[in-house]
């Protein structure tokens, strides 16, 4: 992690190989980051998203390809935190995903908790590159209630 001097921003950058045994050491550089920033309290919003960018790059992204990469940024942002996943694959045309899926259906469910937990979400490089930002400086109540049933009903999800 580097502090730039001269406009006071704090960003941190790795690349893991594309293989899901190295989810935990994102998470783990997340929350740290989270810790640095002084934002503990928000980062499992902000981790739930995270992992679901990074497992979407692994999984569809690279077609878990262990020999492809994938790239992580974590900064602020003004307001919040941003952080920014790239893969090396061959993008997908983002504007067919983000709403709920079907009950049968289970592509794009990810990208629907991205987008719900995330107060902004874009995409580029033709798909490869997702950023998520997180405002982190005076969320709506509402906001944060709607965003905490997300993560339940994913859990519920997950469990079922």
């Amino acid at each position: 992690m580097h502090l730039d001097k001269k406009i006071h921003v704090m960003k941190e950058s790795f690349v893991i190989q594309s293989d899901m045994v190295n989810m935990p050491e994102v998470e783990e550089r997340l929350f740290h980051f989270c810790r640095q920033c002084n934002v503990g309290n928000y980062c499992s919003a902000i981790s739930v998203a995270t992992m679901q960018a990074v497992e979407n790059a692994i999984v569809h992204g690279n077609q878990g390809d262990a020999s492809k990469r994938v790239a992580v940024t974590l900064g602020l942002c003004r307001g919040g935190i941003y952080v920014e996943v790239a893969d090396e694959g061959c993008g997908f045309d983002y504007e067919k995903f983000g709403t709920l899926p079907a009950n049968d259906e289970v592509q794009g469910e990810g990208i629907f908790i991205m987008k719900q937990l995330a107060d902004r979400m874009t995409f580029s490089e033709g798909g490869r590159q997702v950023r998520l930002e997180f405002e982190v400086a005076g969320i709506d109540p509402t906001d944060a209630l709607q965003r905490i049933a997300v993560l339940q009903n994913s859990r519920a999800m997950v469990l079922a």
